[in-house]
């Protein structure tokens, strides 16, 4: 716990708080062809205000063909610590961040329909639901078998 306070001093970490989570920026990922040349800000999640990590999720800048099935937004949770909210509170940090820092207007987030925890997250979220999709046979989620997704939208815009 010291030793990653330490390197968190040295490497001038970069956390945004919420209530529940904390999302910590792990890594800048560029555009380049193992990602489908897509620029990725990973974070991890982390219980609020401590150094427990509960989970990842990431910000895909662009709004290329391939996010449309994928997501601007991916999350994943620990196992041993689903169940708690923590993908919903994840999010609620990071549409701000998206906003404020990216510049994103409208963003996308996608899930399995099977997917119930995700299904859930997303509508509470308050997104639209755009449509129901099958996945090209191209896309690197069908390869790892995800081939119909849910498509939700969230718009960003300030009132």
């Amino acid at each position: 716990m010291i030793f990653e306070r330490l390197l968190a001093a040295v490497r001038k970490e970069i956390r945004y708080s919420g209530d529940v989570v904390d999302l910590v920026q792990e890594q800048d990922i560029p555009a380049n062809v193992f990602n489908d040349n897509t620029h990725s800000i990973l974070f991890g999640i982390y219980k609020h205000g401590s150094y427990v990590k509960v989970g990842t999720c990431d910000l895909r800048i662009g709004d290329d063909p391939t996010l449309y099935y994928a997501g601007n937004i991916g999350y994943n949770v620990s196992p041993i610590h689903r169940g708690n909210g923590y993908a919903y509170h994840a999010c609620r940090v990071l549409l701000p961040v998206a906003r404020d820092v990216y510049g994103f207007e409208k963003l996308l987030i996608t899930c399995s329909p099977d997917n119930e925890a995700s299904r859930r997250t997303l509508e509470k979220l308050n997104g639209t639901l755009l449509e129901t999709v099958p996945v090209p046979e191209d896309h690197w989620l069908y390869r790892r078998g995800e081939t119909i997704k849910n498509i939700y939208e969230y718009d960003l815009k300030q009132d």
